[in-house]
């Protein structure tokens, strides 16, 4: 089985609480995170099961972490946003398979001071 280096955990929260789930991801070493509006649907067997009024504005949190991270971000979700809060939010993890676009600073910072781009002429 392959092992992933970073996973995509993805809460959805009740609208105005994905401060608190950015807030809670940084707390245990996330970085940042995207927000995307959405509407929740669900009919009333869903929420008779769950034991929870379903409230259709949502906010999609997605954050991008190392798997290392995942775990221990799953479980403060759970506590600070969870389906017990206000927040009536569920969060899961995918893996992710390749990511460009992520640098860490420090390394980027060694890296610029050993290369020196020159502009491409035409």
């Amino acid at each position: 089985m392959k092992k992933f280096d970073f996973e995509l955990v993805i809460c959805i929260v009740n609208s105005g609480f994905s401060e608190s789930v950015m807030d809670t991801a940084r707390s245990v070493g996330a970085r940042g995170g995207t927000v995307i509006n959405a509407k929740g649907t669900a009919n009333k067997e869903a929420e008779t099961f769950f034991k929870i009024f379903i409230q259709p504005e949502k906010e999609l949190v997605m954050i991008l972490v190392p798997t290392s991270i995942k775990e221990k971000l799953l479980h403060a979700l759970y506590k600070a946003v969870g389906l017990d809060t206000p927040g009536q939010g569920i969060a899961f993890a995918l893996p992710v398979d390749n990511v460009v676009g992520l640098t860490d600073k420090k390394s980027q910072e060694e890296e610029g001071e050993t290369q020196n781009e020159q502009p491409v002429e035409e």
